[in-house]
């Protein structure tokens, strides 16, 4: 069987809860995000993957709920994207300001641009290449997870808008013959 790579969305959060946009800001688990993360475990029971996860609490957490906490290579390209003078706040609560702004369109004031966050989606697309016939399991965040997907099939990375993706899910992307392909999207666990 060809190659799978796993996409682990962190647990919830207060602020994913609530619609914050939580880059760097490193926010703890709610008991539903750990008992949700536990739920992922219970899903990849069994599988041999090679397990990278960002160095943010929240995703390791996950990763250690999940089970391949003492296996996980902390790699630093899986952090969430740098949302600069927006991190904390919601959308509505940024548009109040700037009406027509897009966390996808709209420059990021001393944060990351859309193309820096792709290039580090792209350095994980190619270490998980590089990693052949083995499964990889990446535990990171909506934003980077949902580029790293676009860049995964070929597409540009603002594709990534269109790819919504819940806390505490699983995806996956494969091959279909030698075609890079999402396999499945945004899988729930049950709790």
């Amino acid at each position: 069987m060809a190659q799978q790579v796993f996409l682990i969305r962190h647990g919830e959060t207060e602020w994913s809860r609530t619609g914050r946009h939580t880059g760097r800001t490193d926010i703890p688990l709610t008991a539903e995000g750990r008992l949700r993360a536990q739920a992922i475990g219970r899903t990849l029971q069994g599988r041999r993957l090679s397990v990278w996860t960002s160095p943010l609490d929240r995703a390791r957490e996950t990763c250690r709920l999940a089970g391949f906490g003492d296996s996980a290579q902390v790699d630093d390209d899986l952090r969430e994207w740098d949302y600069g003078i927006y991190e904390g706040l919601t959308t509505l609560e940024i548009r109040r300001e700037t009406p027509d702004w897009s966390v996808w369109l709209s420059p990021i004031v001393n944060g990351e641009s859309l193309e820096q966050v792709a290039g580090r989606a792209r350095r994980v697309v190619g270490r998980a290449i590089a990693a052949g016939d083995c499964d990889v399991g990446l535990f990171a965040h909506g934003h980077i997870l949902r580029i790293l997907a676009a860049c995964w099939i070929g597409l540009p990375p603002l594709t990534g808008r269109f790819l919504a993706l819940d806390t505490a899910s699983v995806s996956i992307l494969g091959y279909e013959r030698q075609t890079r392909v999402i396999r499945h999207w945004n899988f729930m666990p049950p709790a």
